[in-house]
Parts: structure tokens; C-alpha cells; sequence
């Protein structure tokens, strides 16, 4: 079995699409579609059912994604372990981050890894809480950092590198725009903006939401992206609840107002998660170490 047919078919069957695939992979899908037709022949299965337009994975298919993702981390760990020869770091590091965080704290840690260490080649990646910790378990992403307590695993690891504190974003002359902080009462009623269930984001606002019962905001409108979110906010359309990095920016532009939130859920976590078994690659603890280091730099007066 070929690494690169595995590779092929573990990107085929998370997107269940082969021209996403080839896209994902800098492919032909030309190529995407021979690779998987060559394991199909080596293996006599079927991996994937192609009826009614529509992709899906056979139960061979779904038993070999397993399968392909420990191959595939057990190959990089290999490769690593002797390109490294267990002295400078070295090879490939994959970071994954929630869009705020990608943006407004992972750039100094990456710049500040990349100067300490030339040899490793790092790679950011993108996308939501639930995604990054599946994309931790499979081996795809070697560090992961989100808001919020990282789910229980045996297999991973995590650690709080820092609070953030949360505010309640209005828009300019909203009533409670000229408050010093807000509490339970002072949101009664009002109409919030939110991002869609699974995102961190929205784990926060449901979380203030249980804890104030009568008092709580109403949830009108889902947005999917925080710029969006932002943007939406400063035009009047309602409030949202989000980490003080989140909304620093527009907040000092004038663009909307930001108020520390008072109570239970006034913080936030910034959880690092990563696979136990890839702390033996020395990339992977050394980014650990740098990421700790960057954030006591960043904010150290609420760093853990």
C-alpha cells in the first residue's frame, strides 16, 4: 500500500468529494481518481459508493480510514524521528487555530518557532473547534489551539495557555455601549447575534445563557464568520458575546462598543491540544515550549 494512495484516499473520504480532494492535495483529479482506484484494485474493495451523485464511504471504506490515519502518522513520526536524529528540530509541523486565533495570536507564536527553529516546516490550518480536535485525533493537526476546556481523550493532551476575558459587543449608542461592565439583568431581552451550533463562540453564549434563566438575551441571527459577525453588530442588528482579542480591533476603530461581562461566564480558556504519542517528535514539544513562552509575553497578566 502506498502512502501517498492512503493520503489520497484519507483527503477523499473527509471531503467526500474528489474535486475538492484534488484541490486539498494540488492534484489532478484525474490523478485523485486513479490513485483510489489503484488501492480499490490492491485491496479487491470497494471504498467508496458513488450513487445518486452523491459520495459516500462503503463499510470498507469507513474501516480503512482508521486504518490510513495511523499509517500515515506512524510514517511522519519515522520520518521525523530520523531526519531529526533526536538533536535540532526538524520536517513538517501542521498548527491548527479558530479563525480569531489564527489571526491575532498564532502569528507571534509561528514567527517566534520559525526563528528558533529554520528546519521545521510549519503549516496553519484553519477551522472549527469540533473539526480541529477530530483533525488532533487523526494525526492531520500536531497542535491545536481553540477557546474552552479540549474535550476528554485518553490520546490527547491539553493545557490552558491563557484566559481571555468576555465582552458583550454592541453597537455605537446602544444603551449599554456607555456601561462599565454588564451582568445578567442588564441583558434581558436583548437580541444577539451568534455563531452557528458546534462553534466555540457559540458554546460561550449558550453557557451565559444557561447560567442568567430569565435574564437571558435572545439568540435572532446565526453568522457564520466573526468578521461578519462584527460587521453585522456595528450596523444595529443586535449584540453578540465574544473574547476581548476578537473584537480589540473594531472596538478601537469606534466601529462597535465592547463591555466586560460580569459574573460565572466572564472568561474564556486558550486550550493547546495535541496527540500524546507526537510529543516523541522533537518538533511538537518544541512548539509546545515556544507557544507557552509567547503567550507569558502577550498577556502576562492572565497567561496560566
Amino acid at each position: 500500500m502506498e502512502l501517498r494512495h492512503l493520503r489520497t484516499f484519507r483527503a477523499v473520504a473527509r471531503t467526500l468529494n474528489f474535486t475538492r480532494a484534488a484541490a486539498e492535495l494540488n492534484y489532478a483529479q484525474s490523478s485523485v481518481t486513479e490513485q483510489i482506484q489503484a488501492l480499490e484494485s490492491e485491496l479487491a474493495a470497494k471504498l467508496f459508493d458513488r450513487t445518486n451523485r452523491k459520495l459516500s464511504l462503503t463499510p470498507a471504506g469507513e474501516r480503512l480510514v482508521e486504518y490510513a490515519d495511523q499509517m500515515l502518522l506512524l510514517a511522519q513520526e519515522a520520518r521525523t524521528a530520523v531526519e531529526d536524529n533526536a538533536q535540532e528540530p526538524g520536517g513538517q509541523l501542521t498548527v491548527g487555530g479558530l479563525e480569531t486565533l489564527c489571526a491575532y495570536r498564532l502569528p507571534a507564536v509561528l514567527a517566534r518557532y520559525r526563528r528558533l527553529y529554520p528546519r521545521v516546516q510549519v503549516t496553519l490550518r484553519e477551522g472549527g473547534r469540533g473539526e480541529l480536535y477530530e483533525w488532533v485525533r487523526r494525526g492531520e493537526v500536531d497542535v491545536a489551539l481553540t477557546f474552552g476546556q479540549a474535550p476528554q481523550d485518553k490520546l490527547m493532551a491539553s493545557e490552558s495557555l491563557a484566559t481571555d476575558r468576555l465582552m458583550v459587543v454592541t453597537p455605537i449608542g446602544h444603551r449599554l455601549s456607555s456601561y462599565a461592565q454588564v451582568g445578567g439583568p442588564d441583558l434581558r431581552g436583548e437580541s444577539f447575534l451568534a455563531t452557528p451550533q458546534g462553534c466555540g463562540f457559540r458554546e460561550m453564549l449558550d453557557t451565559l445563557i444557561c447560567t442568567l434563566g430569565p435574564d437571558a438575551p435572545v439568540i435572532d441571527t446565526q453568522v457564520a464568520s466573526m468578521a461578519a459577525l462584527c460587521q453585522c453588530v456595528s450596523v444595529g442588528m443586535g449584540c453578540a458575546l465574544l473574547p476581548e482579542i476578537a473584537v480589540a480591533g473594531s472596538a478601537a476603530r469606534g466601529e462597535v462598543a465592547a463591555v466586560p461581562v460580569t459574573g460565572s461566564a466572564s472568561e474564556t480558556d486558550v486550550t493547546m491540544t495535541w496527540l500524546r504519542r507526537a510529543e516523541l517528535r522533537p518538533s511538537v514539544p518544541a512548539f509546545l515550549a515556544t507557544a507557552r513562552s509567547t503567550f507569558e509575553d502577550l498577556i502576562p497578566e492572565r497567561a496560566a
